[in-house]
């Protein structure tokens, strides 16, 4: 990164490795310094919970709320009657309005634990309050004839899908113009000179400013974040059990922990940067750790990440939970260990070929019996699928193995 920013959020953003791109970095950091700048992000109400894809962002806004600025997530109960078709092969389901309220609801509590809300502090607001009341006529003549069809067929979101020569409907279309909309919307409102978003968004965001612009006269930043993948290709937040979700209820906080604590060595740096708060002096000193010692660190980023959303006990409990499993077995005696071949993995390993590789079952066919039985736990969280890819994620330092309450076996790669 070329710029050597002044703010304190700036430069925190490029220090940590937040930033993929601006589109004015002196232009922001200025205002920055001028401050203090009202910035926010939006999120579409397609699930009951965030997941670990979110964190990223949550975490910027976090960090702008740290620094003396204020943080607004933008819900968006008016946008996810349309969806985003960025960079998507198909449409989104349409949900209706009790169904997104839930969804919001279930979101906000994920938020609640990151940011500080209130007068003068972090808002939460709804594009369903200025979005579900547009006339349509007054809104294509004031707002849609700023946008250009041409420019708006040339955004990757939208090229990719036609050249692909998949539907892309008029509904999706749409999506872009009410993003804008709320950018110029939030400006006159909230006094909003900051949006940030994943990379994906940019397109967007840059709409958003180009919009407010033309219509108003006023001069906005983006700011995008990469889009993370795993240093062995996985998209964050996805596993063979699904998304990691952040509300408790779907995810428990062991699970959470666990995910953290099965990142690769190579991830262990880059995500004590961007999930925790530790300073950079103890980020370098844990990435450098090396052997066995990498496992402290792993420890460190886990117990960070939880304490951030489920609480210092629930971190501590997690770890604790996690020493009994893989040190006692859960049962008060040493946990057998089964050693794989790395090869194995790499043709792809099914939960019924772990567990007969677990040499807890002697074929596929009593394996598929016990799963169909729900009789199969990896890591103490019942298996359903016995094509459940077993992946060197899943497996980690070691993936528990359990029939029953009896029968565990420790299952780690050679």
């Amino acid at each position: 990164m070329a710029y050597a920013p002044k703010s304190d959020f700036l430069s925190v953003m490029i220090e940590r490795g937040y930033v993929a791109d601006c589109t004015d970095y002196e232009g922001l950091d200025k205002a920055l310094l001028a401050g203090p700048v009202t910035a926010y992000i939006g999120y579409d109400a397609t699930a009951a919970s965030l997941h670990v894809g979110h964190l990223l962002n949550i975490m910027m806004l976090r960090w702008l709320q740290k620094t003396g600025h204020r943080p607004i997530t933008l819900m968006g109960g008016g946008t996810t009657k349309v969806g985003d078709p960025s960079f998507r092969s198909d449409e989104r389901p349409l949900l209706d309005d009790a169904a997104i309220q839930t969804n919001i609801d279930g979101m906000g509590q994920v938020f609640a634990r990151y940011l500080d809300y209130g007068a003068d502090k972090a808002l939460m607001l709804n594009n369903a309050e200025w979005l579900d009341n547009l006339n349509y006529l007054t809104f294509l003549r004031e707002i849609g004839r700023h946008f250009s069809v041409n420019r708006m067929l040339s955004f990757e979101s939208v090229k990719s899908r036609l050249d692909r020569e998949q539907s892309l409907s008029f509904l999706e279309f749409n999506y872009m113009i009410l993003q804008a909309y709320d950018f110029l919307e939030l400006n006159r409102r909230y006094g909003v000179t900051l949006q940030m978003g994943g990379s994906d968004q940019w397109g967007n965001i840059v709409n958003g400013i180009d919009l407010t612009r033309r219509v108003d006269d006023r001069v906005i930043y983006g700011l995008t974040s990469p889009l993370l993948t795993t240093s062995d290709g996985r998209k964050m937040g996805k596993s063979a059990g699904g998304a990691t979700w952040l509300n408790g209820a779907m995810l428990p906080p062991y699970e959470f922990w666990q995910f953290w604590r099965n990142s690769t060595d190579a991830d262990v740096g880059r995500f004590l940067r961007l999930y925790t708060e530790l300073p950079l002096d103890e980020i370098d000193r844990l990435a450098a750790l090396g052997g066995s010692e990498i496992n402290i660190a792993k420890i460190r980023l886990a117990n960070e990440v939880t304490t951030l959303l489920h609480g210092a006990d629930a971190a501590a409990r997690a770890e604790e939970t996690a020493r009994e499993v893989f040190e006692q077995g859960g049962v008060g005696a040493e946990l057998e260990v089964a050693v794989i071949p790395a090869a194995l993995l790499g043709e792809g390993l099914s939960a019924v070929q772990a567990l007969v590789q677990a040499g807890l079952v002697p074929s596929g066919k009593e394996a598929k019996r016990l799963v169909a039985e729900g009789g199969l736990r990896f890591n103490n969280e019942a298996v359903t699928d016995p094509q459940m890819s077993v992946d060197a994620h899943l497996i980690g330092d070691g993936l528990k193995v359990s029939i029953g309450k009896k029968k565990h076996r420790l299952l780690r790669v050679g």
